[in-house]
């Protein structure tokens, strides 16, 4: 068993995890999606994409390029509820929490993505 591929996987699933724990519940509610669980989703993922990019392979490529749009989606939306709570002062209204959850399912959506391709790639390997 190869332990970088273990962590490499490991890192893959725990992103995808941790942004569909923030993605669930309703959309407009902010009792929902907690702030500590985006910061927990944003800091897996960018330990994901420093993972993806050793590997020089095209799947490689798409590896890295859904991390860094799933990377991408979350600071957005962490900027968006900064922005929205500390600085406009609005507060985490329903249509706030709504752009931010959304934000995050399109990071959820690349992890996905990222996730069908590990498994693809694990299934197309031969020993």
């Amino acid at each position: 068993m190869n332990l970088e591929k273990v962590v490499f996987g490991f890192f893959i699933v725990l992103a995808a995890t941790m942004n569909f724990g923030f993605f669930v519940g309703d959309i407009d509610n902010p009792v929902h999606h907690d702030v500590f669980e985006l910061f927990t989703a944003i800091v897996v993922n960018l330990i994901a994409t420093v993972l993806k990019f050793g590997d020089r392979t095209q799947i490689g490529a798409i590896h890295l390029a859904t991390s860094l749009v799933a990377d991408l989606q979350l600071i957005a939306a962490a900027i968006y509820w900064a922005y929205s709570v500390h600085v406009s002062g609005v507060g985490m209204t329903p249509g706030v929490t709504a752009s931010v959850v959304s934000l995050a399912a399109g990071a959820m959506l690349a992890n996905v993505v990222s996730v069908i391709i590990l498994i693809a790639e694990t299934v197309m390997m031969r020993r």
